[in-house]
């Protein structure tokens, strides 16, 4: 079996985590870690040692818990079996998210449902490898961007679905006039997500309501548009 002598992974910004196809290493194989990655050693399912950004030879002195799982003696270039991870440490911008279907929101208003749809985008970070890979990735040779925004959109959904809710029930506002609270309300969403993230390693480094609005051919909003305009034909009427 074939010793590898040189590892290194360049790949896109999008794949946070990539697994090294082979095991075959041995003392005095060269490990390159580009910057802002890491590279992470497992063995029998443990997360073990981490290498940083450089050209690293394998020796016992930086792989230290590594070396002693390894029962065969070291020495020159005795092989042994060890996965290694490559974790990309680098801020990953413009992260989409967005609700499949619309949430029906009662518009503390005009008392009426509205189905509400809201997209917007967030950027993340690896902030601890091993608790990053241990518990979302381990089993995949490659994570991206896009898995981990599946992985936690049923979580973020439900974040922003209540606080958008909550804050229009408690500012008393109106679902045609949300726009101008985006930005206070991208904020607390972000706090409230900080947590769920960062028990999986993961820093939330922003996030962004973009846009909330309704759909405009549902017939609610149809008609409420509708009773709206014919209030205000009606009202300025009155004032002549």
């Amino acid at each position: 079996m074939a010793i590898i002598d040189r590892v290194k992974y360049d790949g896109p910004g999008n794949v946070l985590v990539w697994r090294f196809p082979q095991e075959d290493l041995s003392w005095g194989t060269q490990v390159v870690v580009n910057q802002a990655q890491e590279a992470l050693f497992f063995k029998g399912g443990q997360a073990l040692d981490v290498l940083g950004p450089g050209t690293h030879t394998l020796r016992t002195a930086n792989i230290p818990l590594l070396r002693k799982l390894i029962e065969a003696p070291f020495g020159g270039e005795t092989p042994f079996a060890a996965e290694i991870y490559y974790v990309n440490k680098a801020v990953n911008m413009d992260v989409k998210w967005g609700t499949n279907n619309p949430i029906p929101v009662l518009d503390p208003k005009y008392s009426v449902f509205l189905p509400v749809r809201a997209f917007g985008q967030f950027a993340i970070q690896v902030a601890d490898s091993k608790s990053f890979v241990v518990q979302l990735s381990a089993t995949s040779p490659e994570f991206t961007t896009d898995q981990l925004a599946n992985y936690f959109r049923g979580v973020l959904l439900t974040r922003a679905k209540d606080y958008i809710a909550e804050t229009i029930v408690k500012k008393k506002i109106n679902l045609l006039e949300i726009s101008a609270y985006l930005e206070d309300m991208s904020s607390g969403i972000q706090a409230k997500l900080a947590d769920d993230f960062g028990k999986y390693g993961v820093k939330l480094v922003n996030f962004y309501l973009n846009s909330v609005d309704v759909p405009e051919d549902d017939d609610t909003v149809i008609r409420l548009k509708k009773a709206l305009a014919e209030k205000a034909e009606l009202d300025i009427l009155g004032d002549k």
